[in-house]
C-alpha cells in the first residue's frame, strides 16, 4: 500500500489493530458516491481526462453492484474502505484508477464518508421519531379526558388525563428531532478537497463537489477539516440525550405495568413470561429500552475521551470514532422502533386510573385554590389550612370530600357547602386551563397542535 517507503508489510498484530475494514465498510456507498463527485470535479477542471473520469464512474458503480450483491471481497490487508474500493477498481479498470486519488487524502475522504453516513442517519432517526410522536399522539387523542394521577417524587401530586402525559414526551421526542436537525445542518460543510491537512495545490472546485455531495459548502479550513469530529460528538449527544427520553419512558411503562398500578396492559407481543412462575408477565421490552440508554450514553463519553488530547490535525486516534456512532445507530433505532409498538400495543386502563386518583389527596391544591378564591386567604394561610384538613382526612383515612362540613368549618369556620364541588377530581382536571395546562379542552387543543407542530 505504501509504495516506496516501505520495505516490507506490518506485523500481524499491527494490521489487525490498524484495520478498521471490519465496521468501516458501513461506509461503501458514501465513499463510492464522494469519489464519483470527486473524479467528475477532476475532470471538469482539466486534471484528468474525461475518459479517465468515466472509467472511473462506470468501475465505481460496478463495485457498489457487487457490495450490494455480496459479492465483494473485503480485505483486512487493505485496512479500510477506501483503499478496498480503490483496489478493485484498479482491477475493473486499470490505469484510470490510479489518477482518482488526485487532489484529496484520506484525511478528507473519510471526514467527508463520515459525514455524509451520520448526515444519513440523523434522516433515519428523524422518520423514526415522527413516527413514535405520531403513535403518542394518537393514543393521546383517544385520551384527553381519561383521569389518571399526575405525580412528583413519584407521589401523587394533582389529576392529570393519560392523554396529558402522553404528550409530554411528544414533546421530549419534538425537542430531539430540533437537536438532530440542528447537527445535521451544522454538519453540512464538505471537508472534500482540505487533502491531508493544508488544501492541494491541484486546481481543484471544492464548490463543486459540495454541492454534487448535498453539503452547503465546503468547509473554511483544511486543518479543521479533517480533525474535527465534533459532528460525531454532537450526534451522539443528541442520541444520549433522546435515548434517556425513551428510558423515562420505558420506567413509566414498567411502573404502569406493574400489579400497583395496572394503568395499561400490553399484549404478548411486547412481554415476556418466568421459566419458573406462570402468573407472570414481564415488560421486558420496555425494560430493554431503559438499559440500552446506559449503552448510547457511554459512546457519547467513549468518543469524548478519544478526542479530548489529540492535537491538529488528523491522529490514528479518530479511526475510533466510526464504532460508537454505527452502534448508537443501531441501538437507538431499535430502541425507537420499540416505543413505538409498545405505544401502539398498550390497552389503558382506564378504570385503574381513575381509582388512583382518587387516593393521595389529589384534590388538596383544589381547597387551597377555593379558601384563596372564596375567602380571601393569602395562599400560605390557605396552605396551612388545607394541611389540616388533609391531617385530619388522613386520621379517619377518608377523601377530602367525604369530611363533613362540620369537620371542616372546625378546621376554618368560613368554609361553605359550596366547597365540595370545587373538590372533585373532575372539576380540579377541569380547572387547570391555563396554556399547557392538563384540562381535557386544553389537551385537545394540544393534540392538534402536536399534529400541525410535528408531524
Amino acid at each position: 500500500m505504501w509504495g516506496g517507503r516501505f520495505a516490507r508489510g506490518p506485523a500481524a498484530i499491527m494490521e489487525k489493530i490498524n484495520a478498521s475494514i471490519g465496521f468501516d465498510k458501513r461506509l461503501a456507498d458514501q465513499d463510492i458516491a464522494g469519489s464519483k463527485a470527486h473524479a467528475a470535479m477532476l475532470a471538469k477542471q482539466g486534471i484528468i481526462t474525461q475518459a479517465d473520469a468515466d472509467a472511473i464512474r462506470d468501475g465505481l458503480d460496478r463495485v457498489k453492484e457487487e457490495i450490494d450483491a455480496g459479492a465483494f471481497t473485503f480485505k483486512v490487508e487493505l485496512e479500510d474502505i477506501h483503499m478496498n474500493v480503490e483496489a478493485r477498481l484498479a482491477e475493473l479498470i486499470g490505469e484510470p484508477a490510479k489518477r482518482l486519488h488526485t487532489g484529496r487524502s484520506r484525511n478528507d475522504q473519510v471526514a467527508t464518508d463520515f459525514k455524509l453516513w451520520v448526515r444519513d442517519a440523523l434522516d433515519r432517526l428523524d422518520a423514526g421519531l415522527t413516527a413514535l410522536q405520531t403513535a403518542l399522539i394518537d393514543l393521546a387523542e383517544q385520551n384527553t379526558d381519561t383521569v389518571m394521577p399526575g405525580f412528583t417524587h413519584l407521589q401523587a401530586a394533582q389529576p392529570v388525563s393519560f392523554g396529558h402525559h402522553l404528550l409530554a414526551y411528544v414533546e421530549m421526542f419534538g425537542r430531539d428531532r430540533g437537536r438532530m436537525r440542528d447537527a445535521r445542518a451544522r454538519l453540512n460543510e464538505c471537508p472534500l478537497g482540505s487533502a491531508a491537512l493544508a488544501g492541494t495545490p491541484y486546481p481543484i472546485d471544492r464548490f463543486m463537489t459540495a454541492e454534487a455531495l448535498g453539503f452547503n459548502r465546503p468547509t473554511a479550513n483544511s486543518l479543521d477539516a479533517v480533525s474535527d469530529r465534533d459532528f460525531a460528538l454532537e450526534y451522539l449527544a443528541a442520541a444520549s440525550i433522546c435515548a434517556t427520553h425513551l428510558s423515562r419512558f420505558a420506567e413509566e411503562i414498567v411502573i404502569w405495568c406493574s400489579a400497583q398500578f395496572r394503568f395499561i396492559r400490553l399484549s404478548d407481543a411486547y412481554t415476556t413470561g418466568s421459566s419458573i412462575m406462570p402468573q407472570k408477565k414481564n415488560p421486558d421490552a420496555a425494560e430493554l429500552v431503559r438499559a440500552k440508554a446506559g449503552r448510547v450514553i457511554g459512546t457519547l463519553t467513549g468518543l469524548l475521551v478519544v478526542m479530548k488530547g489529540l492535537p491538529l490535525a488528523y491522529s490514528k486516534d479518530m479511526q475510533e470514532d466510526k464504532e460508537p456512532v454505527f452502534e448508537t445507530d443501531d441501538t437507538l433505532a431499535l430502541c425507537i422502533a420499540a416505543a413505538e409498538g409498545m405505544v401502539r400495543d398498550m390497552q389503558p386502563n382506564k378504570p385503574a386510573m381513575r381509582e388512583a386518583a382518587d387516593r393521595g389527596f389529589l384534590n388538596a391544591t383544589d381547597l387551597a385554590d377555593w379558601l384563596v378564591r372564596e375567602l380571601d386567604m393569602p395562599f400560605r394561610e390557605a396552605h396551612h389550612v388545607t394541611g389540616r384538613a388533609v391531617k385530619a382526612a388522613e386520621d379517619r383515612r377518608v377523601g377530602l370530600t367525604d369530611l363533613s362540613l362540620a369537620e371542616l368549618q372546625a378546621i376554618e369556620p368560613r368554609i361553605t357547602e359550596a366547597v365540595y364541588p370545587a373538590l372533585s377530581i373532575e372539576t380540579s382536571l377541569d380547572s387547570r386551563r391555563s396554556f399547557g395546562g392538563a384540562s381535557p379542552i386544553r389537551v385537545k387543543e394540544a393534540v392538534k397542535a402536536a399534529r400541525e407542530r410535528f408531524l
